[in-house]
């Protein structure tokens, strides 16, 4: 399996988490789901899925204090401890995704990204927001699905959505920093910083699901975004601002 870097694989908002069987991002997500801003308007309609990270997992890994994060080796070195340590067999998807989560983690940076890294625990996700935006003053926007059936937050199937409304957010100092889960028998967050116009969107499905969505728009040419995903667009990288869905596993922090 080819190594991609954290960057490119976790592009704001964004896209697959990797290949390890059980433990990608289904392709039609709206990770994955691009489209342009133009279309990003009241009564516009999209066929979208909104997803959980991990399908086929029975839930998102729950998040460890710190301490407790900082005392567990997390290195593609410490793999048989690691396994180990968790009960996880070695030959099986879940230790797939830990190979592959590790890999991510630890590849070079994509140049033109100022900041990277992959946090352990909430506590550090929060402080590597706040030193690269310069402030404790920061808030996290996240994407909601109510299911109307079950009227709680989950994952919803493959279906048409209208978009009832649309409103743009104010970003401060245009820089965020986007995270995003990664699959691991504890939370993981993939982070880094990116600029990108940002939409807070409410979208109905046609079962009755509620969405209340972030949508981000870059214009600037993206290594996160397949160059196929031009070609079906229509336009060249770097000319028209290209959007997609935040999906429900990922934060994305701004300044307050």
């Amino acid at each position: 399996m080819a190594t991609r870097s954290l960057a490119a694989a976790h592009l704001l908002l964004l896209l697959s988490v990797g290949t390890a069987s059980g433990y990608q991002y289904e392709e039609d997500s709206v990770g994955r789901t691009f489209f342009l801003q133009h279309d990003l308007y009241p009564g516009s309609k999209m066929t979208l899925h909104f997803t959980l990270a991990a399908p086929g997992a029975p839930s998102l890994p729950r998040a460890m204090p710190r301490a407790r994060a900082d005392s567990i080796p997390f290195s593609s070195t410490k793999i048989p401890e690691i396994l180990s340590l968790f009960s996880i067999p070695t030959g099986s998807p879940a230790a797939a995704a830990v190979r592959h989560t590790l890999a991510e983690c630890e590849a070079p940076p994509v140049p033109g990204v100022k900041a990277q890294r992959c946090a352990t625990s909430s506590e550090s996700m929060v402080d590597f927001a706040a030193s690269n935006l310069g402030t404790r003053a920061i808030h996290a926007g996240m994407t909601r699905v109510i299911s109307k059936k079950e009227g709680k937050e989950g994952a919803t199937p493959r279906q048409a959505y209208l978009l009832q409304s649309v409103m743009p957010l104010p970003v401060v100092g245009r820089d965020m920093v986007a995270c995003h889960a990664m699959p691991y028998p504890y939370a993981v967050f993939g982070c880094h910083t990116t600029t990108a116009a940002v939409f807070a969107v409410a979208l109905a499905g046609a079962d009755g699901t509620r969405v209340e969505a972030l949508a981000a728009c870059h214009k600037d040419a993206t290594p996160g975004i397949p160059w196929p995903t031009y070609q079906k667009l229509g336009i060249t990288p770097g000319t028209v601002a290209v959007c997609h869905f935040l999906p429900q596993d990922g934060k994305l922090w701004m300044r307050k």
